[in-house]
């Protein structure tokens, strides 16, 4: 299991940008060869996926967030980043990056995102 360590996070307005980042904790852990996914979680609800990559760079985004998220990988750096930006008051979460399918033993404790209006 790779244990992953996100950060970035923060307090903004609306409308304005962040970028998350997501790296494994220890050396000798890679995950350039892996599928990676950001997910967020607001209390008492579910984690969503809000955005997923290939190792070889190709990255999907749902239609909740298209055109507002980007995800990119730099595999030199074996990490994992999320560009984020026109942010909503609904986009408040705690931020997590994962495997795709997930890695139940690879959760972090991710980074919180707050918006304000």
């Amino acid at each position: 299991q790779v244990q992953l360590v996100e950060s970035g996070g923060g307090a903004v307005q609306a409308g304005e940008s962040l970028r998350l980042s997501c790296t494994p904790s220890g050396t000798g852990s890679s995950i350039s060869r892996i599928t990676m996914a950001w997910y967020r979680q607001v209390p008492g609800d579910q984690r969503e996926l809000v955005a997923r990559i290939t190792s070889g760079g190709n990255a999907w985004t749902p239609d909740s967030v298209k055109g507002r998220f980007t995800m990119s990988r730099d595999n030199a750096k074996n990490t994992v980043y999320l560009q984020m930006s026109s942010l909503k008051p609904d986009d408040t979460a705690v931020y997590y990056c994962n495997m795709w399918p997930i890695d139940f033993g690879s959760w972090g404790q991710g980074t919180q995102v707050t918006v304000s209006s």
